[in-house]
Parts: C-alpha cells; sequence; structure tokens
C-alpha cells in the first residue's frame, strides 16, 4: 500500500463476538474503513449488507481475492488461524488476529513466516494489554518514577466456563480452557508491564468439573530475565468474582449488574445439550438476542481482573478513572480519557505498521511467546516442574524505532 493513502480499507472474517464487538472501532477510526466481511453464517450475512455498505462473502478465500480489501481481521475459532492467517498473507493483505496466535508453536512459525514472506503486518489482538490502563502502567514503569519493577500480579476470577461455550471452546487441544483463551490475555498483560522475556514458568493448572473437561483454573508463577516476579491466577468457576475488588467494573468496562449468586453455573447445568449452548453463544454474536450494546451504559475502561504492580518507590493498580498510584509520599489518580479504547489501539497499531512503517509491539513474535507461555504453562502443570522458556522477545522501544 502507498505511504500517501490514509485509509486503510478492512475486511472481518467472523461475526461472532470478537467480530461483531471490532465493528465500532472500526467505524470510529479515522484511518481505517469497514470495507467486507465473510462469514458462513447466511443470516449474519444478510443483516451485515442492509446494515453497512460493504463487500459480502462466504468465505475467506472470496473476500482476499477482493482489490479493494487492504487488511484483514481474522476473528475465527483458534484451530483455524493458521490456514486464514496464511490465505490473508498469500494475497498480501495485512492481518490482526485473535489471540490466541495458534494452538502449537509450530503453527505460529508457519503464520510468522508466511507474513513475512509476503511482506505484510501480523498483528495479534485484541487482547488487554491494548487496553489505555495497561498502556499507561508501561508508560509510568519506563518513565522510572516509581523505579524498578519487582511484582507484577494478575488475579481475575469469574464464570469464564460457564458461559456459553461451543465444543472447541472446552477442548484443550483446539486451544480451549482458560489457560490458552485467557492466560492469552493475562501474559499479555505481564509481559508488557514487566520488559516481555519471561525466563521460567512454573505453573499449576485444574480441571474441577468433568462435564467441562478443559483447564478451568490456573496458578502460574512468572520469573523474568530482569528478575522480576509475576503470577497470573485465573479461576473460571463462578464462585468469587474479582470484580468485588475492582470497583464492580469488570472486563466489559459497565458497571456489573448484580445477579443471582452463581447464576451462569445454574444456567449453563440447565442447558439441554451442546447443540443449544452452542445456539446460545451464536445469539451473543452479530444481530442476534444476546449481543452486547453498551450504548447509554456507564463507561469505563475495562479491568481484566485485578493488576497490581509492585515498583521499587510505589504500587501502581487500576482505577475507574485511570490509574492509582500509592506513592512514597501520598496516594493520587492519574486520569485517563475513556475516548480511547483497547480495540481503536489495535487498528492505531496495523495503522501506524502499516502507513508509517513503526514496528509493532504485538507482532508474530511477541504472540508466539505469549503462546509460549500458554504451552509452557500447561506442561510444566502435568510434569510438576519449573520449565524455561526460549522464544521470549522484548517490549519494541518505540523510541528507538522512530
Amino acid at each position: 500500500m502507498p505511504n500517501q493513502e490514509r485509509i486503510i480499507n478492512i475486511g472481518i472474517v467472523g461475526l461472532g463476538i470478537a467480530g461483531t464487538s471490532m465493528i465500532p472501532a472500526i467505524l470510529e477510526h479515522p484511518h481505517v474503513r469497514l470495507a467486507g466481511v465473510a462469514t458462513r453464517n447466511k443470516e449474519r450475512l444478510e443483516k451485515f449488507a442492509k446494515d453497512y455498505q460493504a463487500e459480502t462473502y462466504f468465505t475467506i478465500d472470496e473476500l482476499c481475492k477482493s482489490k479493494s480489501i487492504d487488511a484483514i481481521y481474522i476473528a475465527t475459532p483458534t484451530e483455524f488461524h493458521k490456514d486464514h492467517v496464511k490465505i490473508a498473507a498469500e494475497a498480501k493483505k495485512h492481518i490482526i488476529v485473535e489471540k490466541p496466535l495458534a494452538v502449537t508453536l509450530e503453527e505460529a512459525d508457519e503464520m510468522i513466516r508466511a507474513a513475512e514472506e509476503n511482506g505484510v503486518q501480523l498483528i495479534v489482538g485484541h487482547s488487554h494489554s491494548f487496553e489505555p490502563p495497561i498502556q499507561k502502567m508501561r508508560e509510568i514503569i519506563e518513565s522510572g518514577e516509581l523505579g524498578r519493577v519487582t511484582m507484577i500480579h494478575n488475579w481475575y476470577y469469574n464464570d469464564w466456563l460457564y458461559r456459553p461455550r461451543t465444543p472447541e471452546e472446552l477442548q484443550t487441544e483446539l486451544g480451549g480452557g482458560v489457560t490458552y483463551r485467557q492466560g492469552a490475555h493475562q501474559f499479555d498483560i505481564i509481559r508488557l508491564l514487566g520488559g516481555g522475556k519471561v525466563r521460567s514458568v512454573r505453573a499449576v493448572t485444574g480441571v474441577c468439573d468433568p462435564a467441562r473437561p478443559t483447564e478451568g483454573n490456573h496458578t502460574v508463577f512468572l520469573e523474568f530475565e530482569n528478575g522480576i516476579a509475576a503470577t497470573a491466577v485465573y479461576n473460571g468457576y463462578d464462585h468469587f468474582h474479582t470484580t468485588e475488588l475492582t470497583f464492580d467494573i469488570g472486563e466489559g468496562g459497565p458497571l456489573q449488574k448484580a445477579t443471582q449468586y452463581a447464576a451462569s453455573r445454574r444456567a449453563i447445568k440447565e442447558t439441554g445439550s451442546q447443540s443449544q449452548e452452542a445456539a446460545l453463544k451464536a445469539e451473543a454474536g452479530y444481530g442476534g438476542k444476546r449481543t452486547k450494546n453498551y450504548d447509554g451504559a456507564e463507561k469505563h475502561h475495562p479491568f481484566f481482573g485485578l493488576t497490581i504492580v509492585s515498583c521499587e518507590k510505589g504500587v501502581i493498580r487500576q482505577h475507574p478513572d485511570g490509574l492509582l498510584i500509592y506513592g512514597e509520599d501520598k496516594k493520587y489518580v492519574v486520569p485517563i480519557s475513556k475516548k480511547e479504547t483497547g480495540r481503536l489501539n489495535v487498528l492505531d497499531e496495523l495503522y501506524r505498521a502499516v502507513l508509517k512503517q513503526e514496528k509493532p509491539v504485538h507482532d508474530g513474535h511477541w504472540a508466539r511467546a505469549n503462546l509460549e507461555v500458554c504451552i509452557k504453562a500447561l506442561q510444566s502443570s502435568k510434569e510438576r516442574k519449573e520449565l524455561l522458556l526460549q522464544y521470549q522477545v522484548p517490549v519494541v522501544d518505540k523510541a528507538a524505532v522512530n
């Protein structure tokens, strides 16, 4: 794409929750245009065609043949990521692909190679390290005002395992379970704040419900090359929720409405069959009865659990209005505008990589490093030992790149 061209025409593959959630950001970004979509769901495709002046296709192959499409946002299940990235790369389309990048490191290598050989950008998101509070935490860390980072912790308790799930989301070998699906967020956040290069992993994962035979919780200890210690704790079994510790704000952003205790757990156990559960999940996709609409809701930046960064001279955590800093002499809030969002930042990273030739932070190598932590955490739990990592990369120094 020529440098002087200021608009990236993007096509979405998949109109489930992820693809649907990206549409408002695409419409808002000044340098990105919603130009097309591909989905095998005929009802969604027809509704999309009525809602937007954009090209519509049943397959990614057809979408990628369009000369008017510059980039592809791949929001399909993880087991399809490798093939879909290769199709887009070989069609010379820039790529945003949902997390986790892949199921295996070998698949990740193929995807990175396909993008590099075809000269296209590969960015992985939306992951929660794109969110403005996490970005601001990183900025404060880099400033050195609180001294060296010593510890990073992200703890998240919720109902993830009992939200409506498709079959692959409950199969670890297909990239299902909380360590693949949600650890990808946690490790992404922790690695961004810690500098990127994790030395080793020691983890314990748990499968506590035979009816949901995949990892529903994990405790992961990470040691960075620079000496920072970190923990990622996740429990998706719908007992305790960390919204009790995060001002009643969850990962969606708005205040969480009080519901009956363990409502998700009971509701999913009352579902009659796997097909009925998959149908419920589909209703949360584009045009569905359960599609989330936050218009009119009190807006906050998402809280992906409780994130606490300890430094030599203070502690940082998230606050409804930005960040809460516990300094040596006082406690104070650093405000963050609510106009900026994580998904806008995903698109902006693509824009800057494609049109300004800025090296992206969340490229294929970064995503492979996150995936390595997921894989090694699962392996560590099985083998009951600490495992060293070999594919870790540092956070891109934007000042050095520019």
